[in-house]
């Protein structure tokens, strides 16, 4: 019996030393881990999570002699390799997958599960990722000649994602591997967006300098001495110049606003008042276009926390819209209720027209910058094709939202829910 007990202690001592050992692999995988995010370009909370694993692998008692009465099985070392493994990969923002030699899942975190529709422990990677640049990348860990640079990989279901993948060895002593997809899907958007607007802002801007461009050239050479047609090509190019300078300004009001979106203003604006000014300093423009604006308002003060500056350039677009787009409707109504519809109090505004309306397909993408319903009429009506996303920007600086109801042939409504003061 003695004999056994030594014989029970040498084996849990032995076990110890593997648990220590594998305490010791978890740390390299948490260091492969910060290695592959390092070289991703990651955040520094990761690597923090990673190196509080590897603490705890180091300062975790061994199970020497000092455990020597309470052996450690198998069993208990290899659960506690697992859970540690799967704690680690928890720790991750990013979807991560922990595979072997085979290039078979052991484990995945929550996020890889949410991003791939039909992994599990057990499946081939070969599989599930048969992109090139997926299999070139699984093919060069396995051998142990990965390249340098990461792969870009992109998911189509259940929405399309792009990804930056990275693969890594957990370490020599074992035969696990890391992957850790980053999604780029936002800085993809936001870059497709910025050449998509700098595109659009050319655009717009090279059209009028071609015709005034065009116009110098005739009125040098063979307009030079005829003064009528001298006239109407100065007026022209008048016309054009002024389409620059309100494009212009327009941009650098949007760059404004976006530098500071979360900026919440601090005072009241009465919007009777407000929305009254706005009437008035549009009147020359409805009687041109054969518009009559209606007022409905709330009865009380109609006061909300704001910018009075900005709920002006708000509301005077569109107004300045109703009365130019819904021309053919001959009166424009601007009503303001309280509303009761939301769980916080508010106002709303509504400035309705009667004239065409918009098209259903063409009202989510209203607020785009440079989307117009129809470009032509826009440019007649000096349009920018900016207006409402300066609204839109003003509006989230308010804690406020637009929407926008209409039918074709029975005009459009244009509400702003504002919360009250």
């Amino acid at each position: 019996m003695a004999d056994t007990g030594a014989e029970r202690t040498t084996t849990g001592q032995a076990v110890a030393g593997r648990l220590w050992n594998s305490r010791w692999l978890l740390a390299a995988g948490a260091i492969a881990i910060m290695a592959v995010y390092g070289f991703a370009g990651i955040s520094a909370y990761v690597v923090l999570a990673a190196l509080t694993v590897l603490l705890a692998a180091a300062l975790l008692p061994t199970g020497g002699a000092s455990r020597s009465a309470e052996p450690i099985t198998t069993v208990e070392a290899s659960g506690l390799q697992r859970l540690s493994g799967e704690y680690l990969a928890a720790a991750v923002a990013d979807p991560l997958i922990i595979f072997d030699r085979t290039a078979t899942i052991v484990h995945a975190n929550a996020a890889a599960f949410a991003a791939f529709v039909g992994i599990a422990p057990g499946l081939s990677l070969s599989l599930k990722f048969r992109a090139p640049e997926m299999q070139a990348l699984l093919d060069g860990v396995l051998s142990g000649t990965v390249a340098s640079d990461a792969v870009d990989y992109t998911e189509k279901l259940p929405v399309e994602r792009a990804y930056r993948v990275s693969a890594s060895s957990v370490g020599h002593a074992t035969d696990l591997y890391v992957l850790v997809f980053k999604d780029q899907s936002e800085t993809r958007r936001i870059d497709r967006m910025r050449a998509d607007f700098i595109a659009n802002a050319s655009h717009e801007l090279r059209t009028p300098l071609a015709s005034i461009s065009g116009f110098i050239e005739t009125l040098r050479g063979p307009a030079r001495n005829d003064p009528a047609a001298r006239e109407q090509f100065l007026q022209i190019m008048q016309n054009q110049t002024g389409r620059m300078a309100r494009l212009i300004d327009d941009l650098l009001s949007l760059s404004r606003l976006e530098m500071k979106p979360y900026l919440r203003p601090g005072t009241e604006v009465d919007l009777r008042q407000t929305i009254d000014s706005v009437i008035d300093s549009l009147g020359p423009l409805a009687s041109e276009n054969g518009v009559v604006i209606e007022r409905d308002y709330a009865e009380g003060p109609l006061d909300v926390p704001g910018d009075r500056d900005e709920l002006f350039q708000v509301f005077e677009n569109l107004l300045e819209n109703a009365c130019k787009y819904g021309q053919p409707g001959g009166r424009v109504t601007v009503s303001i209720a309280r509303g009761e519809a939301g769980p916080e109090p508010g106002i709303d505004v509504t400035i309705r027209d009667y004239g065409p309306g918009i098209p259903e397909e063409h009202i989510p993408r209203i607020t785009e910058r440079f989307y117009r319903v129809d470009v032509e009429s826009s440019r007649t009506q000096k349009g920018t094709g900016l207006g409402l996303s300066i609204v839109k920007h003003i509006l989230t600086r308010h804690n406020a939202r637009l929407s926008i109801k209409s039918e074709v042939g029975k005009g459009a409504a244009f509400t702003v829910h504002l919360p009250a003061g």
